[in-house]
């Protein structure tokens, strides 16, 4: 009897014409996207995208709010504190190794990446997953790369990079990955050369939304349900290079056998155990501008206090100054890396809409590391061990 239903069942579906799709997830990265630049620059394509989906008010960055540690966050749920990359440049102990984001070496080398990016949870859930362009997808994390990805290339055109996302959603199923990675870098690139209220970031922002236009459009030639997710890793605030921090002033108070990290916004030093608290003491004399904390005293909320990558002394820029080491031309630019708790132009963006994703709703601004378990709930994936949680974001889904 049971046996005769469920045939009955399955002829009433294929006479329907009816068939259950798997959902699909495409998660799209605008790098430096602040999270007023919709309103502010009047990105229409972004408020009808907006329209359709569901928005955050911003999207909190990790802390520091800088490229490399945040779109690691976003495809791990973890914090840089947790998952390894804890700065765009950082040094290892372990290895007395400085990776940088130009060492292609070092990006490629998954000896620097903790935690389970959605691609590798993809594969050991039994799909394929596809990245153009993510940080982590050029290591072989966990053993595996992505089912198809590709070595960055700022020079692939915008259009190139969606039509091939288009081809990977047209494979046949057992082909055709489930989530995919895609990543967009020219709103940040010129938000750093002139800042973020300048006339030429305002057309690349409306570049930006053509882009945006262009993806969703191509997304209609295909009959998937695919659920997209757009963010940024941070914001963008204004800088003027007359506002600085002099490094040099405060490296003489730091011995030369100190294993220095030195970066504009987040600078950290290396020290014997024995001379932490005699170099703090000398370097906070000087502490105008910036803030300097040692290691596990830095503000809980930033959950940068364990790792062994983060430094005996942690030096911060105060939002709108840099450290620097020479002095250059007067000029304005953009920055990011500040606390993105208390400094709101760090915020990004987070919008979506799709099939498993509620309409016409807004929410607060919400954590970066709550995304992961957004797109594993709509894939059906068990997560592993992430500080992000669904109850943070559960607000974007729809069953």
């Amino acid at each position: 009897m049971k046996s005769n239903i469920i045939i009955l069942t399955l002829l009433l579906i294929s006479n329907l014409g009816y068939t259950q799709e798997k959902s699909h997830v495409l998660l799209v990265s605008f790098d430096g996207f602040r999270h007023d630049y919709v309103e502010k620059y009047n990105a229409t394509n972004f408020k009808e995208f907006i329209k359709k989906g569901t928005a955050a008010e911003g999207l909190i960055p990790s802390f520091p709010s800088k490229t490399f540690p945040n779109h690691y966050s976003i495809i791990t749920g973890l914090y840089p504190g947790n998952h390894g990359l804890v700065a765009n440049t950082f040094y290892d102990p372990k290895r007395q190794a400085n990776y940088r984001i130009s060492n292609r070496p070092l990006v490629e080398d998954p000896y620097y990446y903790g935690g389970t990016p959605l691609w590798q949870l993809s594969r050991e859930q039994g799909y394929k997953a596809a990245s153009y362009f993510w940080v982590g997808s050029e290591a072989p994390i966990k053993g595996h790369f992505p089912d198809y990805y590709h070595i960055y290339d700022g020079s692939v055109s915008n259009t190139t990079r969606i039509d091939e996302v288009i081809k990977w959603f047209q494979l046949p199923e057992k082909d055709r990955p489930r989530f995919v990675s895609l990543y967009f870098s020219l709103v940040d690139s010129q938000g750093h050369r002139t800042g973020p209220n300048s006339k030429e970031l305002e057309n690349t922002v409306k570049e930006a939304d053509q882009v945006l236009g262009y993806l969703m459009k191509s997304l209609e030639t295909i009959d998937l349900p695919v659920n997209v997710i757009v963010v940024s890793d941070h914001g963008m605030k204004e800088v003027k290079n007359t506002d600085y921090v002099d490094f040099n002033e405060l490296s003489l108070k730091i011995p030369p056998y100190a294993t220095v990290v030195y970066d504009k916004i987040l600078s950290m030093v290396f020290l014997p155990s024995e001379d932490v608290d005699s170099i703090y003491a000398s370097l906070k004399t000087l502490e105008k501008n910036f803030k300097i904390y040692k290691k596990g005293d830095l503000p809980k909320k930033w959950h940068y206090n364990k790792h062994e990558r983060i430094g005996d002394l942690v030096l911060v820029a105060n939002p709108g100054f840099a450290f620097r080491k020479k002095k250059i031309n007067e000029k304005i630019t953009g920055e990011h890396g500040y606390d993105p708790y208390t400094t709101e132009q760090m915020q990004g963006i987070l919008y979506a809409q799709g099939p498993n994703i509620n309409s016409g709703l807004t929410t607060e601004p919400i954590e970066n590391v709550n995304i992961y378990p957004l797109i594993t709930k709509i894939l059906g994936f068990k997560n592993p061990k992430i500080d992000g949680k669904f109850r943070k974001i559960k607000a974007f889904y729809k069953k």
